[in-house]
């Protein structure tokens, strides 16, 4: 049996390119802008947050390396320590996010897939106690 060690790495050729990707982005944010616990850690205009959200969810998910073209290497973790981030934040975001998965059509048959990644990198990102 070949299991492969990183699915998540074939969801962009599986959906047949970008659209899918800004659709989960702008189904997440339209969470964002009415969730009270997130939507301070943004900036007023979401305009650059969504594009980058978007164009690393592309890289990550087997499509064009543009995220890392123009920003360099995501270091995601290193990015997110000037907000705090305890679990609260954490399950909002993924809250947010699992509305946003259930929105999109195309990424449905990688929704678990896609599920473990973000369970796994939003507490990742978690920085600050309780």
């Amino acid at each position: 049996m070949n299991i492969d060690p990183d699915p998540v790495s074939n969801i962009y050729p599986a959906v047949g390119g970008d659209e899918a990707f800004y659709q989960l982005v702008e189904e997440f944010y339209k969470g964002v802008e009415s969730d009270p616990l997130l939507r301070p850690l943004y900036p007023k205009d979401l305009a650059e947050p969504k594009r980058s959200l978007a164009l690393f969810m592309i890289q990550r998910t087997g499509g064009p390396g543009t995220y890392s073209q123009e920003r360099g290497h995501p270091r995601m973790r290193a990015r997110h320590l000037p907000f705090r981030i305890t679990t609260k934040e954490r399950d909002a975001w993924m809250r947010n996010m699992e509305a946003a998965l259930d929105a999109v059509p195309a990424l449905h048959p990688h929704r678990a897939t896609l599920q473990e990644f973000f369970d796994n990198f939003s507490t990742f990102m978690i920085n600050t106690p309780d």
